[in-house]
């Protein structure tokens, strides 16, 4: 005999008190000594009811979504939850990939998990709980309403603080003391801006890089997936939307990021930036007219005017320290070192300096040679003087768009 007191509504993997939703009519069918439900989801749009069976509480039936190393962390831990039959948290796992060159899509391959290329989602299997994990797409509002329990996300900051693609690498270049893990649900059409289900601080190590505290941030995120995973419907049922203040932007980043402007940019945010995207995107500059790249970075160095006068203190300025074998720049504040540049090829400080340098000051002591120039594009095409200054305004558009309207 069916039981039909129980009602709830879910709209777009929400978890409602009684009543309607903008979306969906959801009525919860209870059999009676049966600790399976049938979920059937009504749509206004729609005139038939489909039904799927749902569990109310583990082991889930878990659809994953993810690309990079960060994502793998938690696909891994998935899997080994769903091979160990005492945990009993996940019952099946599938995977939707990217590129067939990301770490989540080799690991799939590699343990004969199912795998789904995105956008060819294969739907036809019934799921309880979706997990995206550095995806980089939004997931479309079918396949999140298709999850009784939406689709949870492993989001490496404090949000609303960081939005966006890169959080882990706005964290360490604006000098962020703390940062942390969101465990939340998504939206449709929006990124990061769904209700909190957990979230835990982290203190962010002193000159850490974001490669190393992504790789922490990764671990954690994987075991709070985990816990939430555990104590799934309760964690859904006591979630907290995200406050209005404190939302910030963290845009991809890109080359453009990588060029220093000695003029503006200080020792300590040259270390952060190195320290931000130096792994992967190296530090450049101008000289003599020609792009540089600047390579092993060491930080703010202590200079002496007693023991060298001729130094100048012009933003950009160069000197080679051949003692410590380290080519030193002056910044807005002071200087810091590089071990080694690529001009044309790897060189250290020393080959550049008297394969190049020391030899164009010998042949024009112009004040030129002396000095890196920091790059500044002009003339963009459309009558725009300054493309660092137009693509900025465009940045800071996008940010307030994503920051007050997802």
């Amino acid at each position: 005999m069916w039981n039909l007191n129980y009602f709830k509504c879910i709209d777009q993997g929400r978890l409602l008190s009684q009543g309607l939703c903008s979306n969906y009519i959801t009525r919860l069918r209870q059999c009676e000594g049966s600790q399976t439900r049938g979920l059937f989801l009504l749509s206004r749009n729609k005139s038939f009811v489909t039904q799927i069976q749902s569990a109310s509480k583990p082991p889930w039936r878990v659809l994953f979504f993810g690309s990079d190393d960060f994502a793998l962390e938690s696909l891994r831990r998935l899997h080994v939850s769903r091979d160990d039959s005492k945990a009993g948290v996940i019952d099946s796992l599938e995977v939707v990939t990217l590129s067939r060159d990301a770490p989540v899509r080799k690991y799939a391959e590699q343990h004969r998990l199912p795998l789904h290329h995105r956008p060819d989602v294969d739907l036809s299997a019934q799921f309880d709980v979706g997990v995206v994990v550095s995806f980089g797409c939004l997931i479309k509002e079918n396949i999140i309403n298709k999850m009784p329990y939406g689709v949870l996300n492993v989001h490496p900051s404090l949000l609303p603080r960081w939005r966006g693609p890169a959080p882990i690498f706005h964290t360490i270049l604006h000098g962020d003391s703390v940062t942390g893990v969101t465990i939340m649900q998504i939206r449709p059409k929006r990124f990061d801006i769904g209700p909190i289900l957990q979230q835990e601080l982290y203190e962010v190590p002193k000159d850490c890089t974001a490669d190393e505290l992504g790789a922490t941030l990764a671990v954690e995120g994987s075991r709070m997936l985990m816990d939430t995973l555990k104590h799934l419907p309760e964690r859904v049922a006591n979630r907290k939307e995200q406050p209005k203040e404190g939302a910030s932007f963290a845009p991809k980043i890109t080359s453009r990021m990588a060029w220093i402007i000695w003029e503006e940019h200080s020792c300590d945010y040259i270390d952060r930036l190195f320290r931000a995207i130096g792994s992967r995107i190296p530090l450049k500059t101008m000289w003599m007219g020609n792009p540089i790249k600047l390579l092993d970075f060491v930080g703010k160095c202590n200079v002496s005017f007693a023991a060298a006068p001729y130094l100048s203190s012009v933003p950009g300025s160069i000197h080679y320290q051949k003692e410590s074998n380290t080519l030193l720049v002056h910044c807005k504040d002071g200087w810091v070192g590089f071990k080694a540049v690529n001009f044309k090829k790897r060189l250290s400080a020393a080959d550049f300096f008297n394969g190049y340098l020391h030899r164009c000051v010998k042949k024009s002591p112009s004040t030129n040679t002396r000095l890196f120039q920091s790059y500044k594009e002009t003339h963009l095409p459309g009558g725009h003087d300054n493309i660092t200054c137009y693509c900025g305004i465009i940045l800071h558009f996008e940010a307030w768009l994503y920051c007050n309207h997802g």
